[in-house]
């Protein structure tokens, strides 16, 4: 297989209709690195809403198992993507993920505004990194595949399109981006885990990178001290090598999905979807009594 066939095959797919085999390809085939980092950054993003960040720290999954939280999201949001919405692998998957959020007062906005995170963060990403820009195909299918998972996770008001999900993205972080003391624990958290995975002197190396490639909103959000403008040209430009490296190198001949990443560190016996994620009491710490109108189960 030659470098850009498997581009080729996407482009002779209907980005409607098989849109989620063409994210699969997307994701599995053609920008593994890129999409995993790219869903991290778009988490890390939701943080910056006091809001979501306040509740995930008086959760502590974040705080105190942050590991096992990374793993359980990556875990559970792939298996949808490995398998289908139709399998039972996805709908172990989604019927969890809906259990978990489910046990927690969270406002539709939010919901939205945290899916709007999985559409755009990947493509703008890929187009600053991957070894090539994500095209019109896959672009419109990742926005039918979150579309569509949007739906099973009971969001209401989902945009249409890719073009409405930027918009909707951009208009609410401009309109709730800010300080709060909860969220930045959860930031710092979630920073440790990540340099966690390397050697140790490492770490304020990979910090310093981090920082390099948020942009400036989200560091005021956490009050974080921005790097100096040559930190951050030389380190998205070494993430912008890297990309140019891929390029020369031959096309993944088999699929990497999340469950195969080696930052995921919680389970190496195995596990079972249904065993993955939380499982929150009302009345203990960080989960309030649910309220009616809650997600849809499936």
């Amino acid at each position: 297989m030659k470098r850009y066939e498997r581009l080729a095959q996407i482009r002779r797919m209907d980005p409607y209709r098989d849109a989620s085999e063409i994210y699969r390809l997307m994701s599995a085939y053609e920008f593994p690195w890129d999409v995993t980092r790219a869903l991290e950054l778009a988490l890390y993003r939701t943080y910056a809403v006091p809001g979501i960040g306040r509740l995930l720290a008086e959760t502590a999954e974040l705080t105190d198992r942050s590991q096992k939280r990374y793993d359980d999201t990556a875990l559970l949001l792939d298996a949808v993507v490995e398998h289908g919405f139709a399998s039972e692998q996805g709908r172990t998957a989604i019927r969890r993920i809906n259990q978990m959020h489910r046990s927690y007062d969270i406002g539709n906005d939010d919901m939205r505004y945290v899916l709007c995170t999985f559409v755009v963060t990947p493509k703008r990403w890929i187009d600053a990194y991957g070894w090539r820009r994500l095209s019109g195909h896959e672009t419109v299918a990742s926005a039918v595949h979150y579309r569509t998972l949007g739906r099973h996770m009971g969001i209401k008001d989902i945009p249409e399109s890719y073009e409405e999900f930027e918009s909707c993205l951009d208009a609410y972080e401009e309109a709730h981006f800010g300080w709060d003391a909860g969220a930045r624990r959860v930031a710092d958290a979630t920073l440790d885990l990540m340099t966690s995975w390397y050697p140790r002197p490492l770490a304020p190396v990979l910090r310093t990178g981090i920082f390099a490639l948020l942009d400036d909103s989200l560091l005021r959000a956490f009050r974080y001290t921005p790097p100096g403008p040559a930190t951050r040209t030389w380190v998205r430009r070494a993430v912008r090598l890297r990309g140019r490296a891929v390029r020369l190198m031959p096309p993944r001949r088999a699929p990497h999905h999340a469950r195969q990443n080696w930052e995921i560190k919680s389970y190496p016996g195995g596990y079972r979807l249904e065993d993955l994620g939380t499982r929150p009491v009302p009345g203990v710490r960080g989960c309030p009594v649910r309220h009616v109108g809650g997600p849809a189960a499936e």
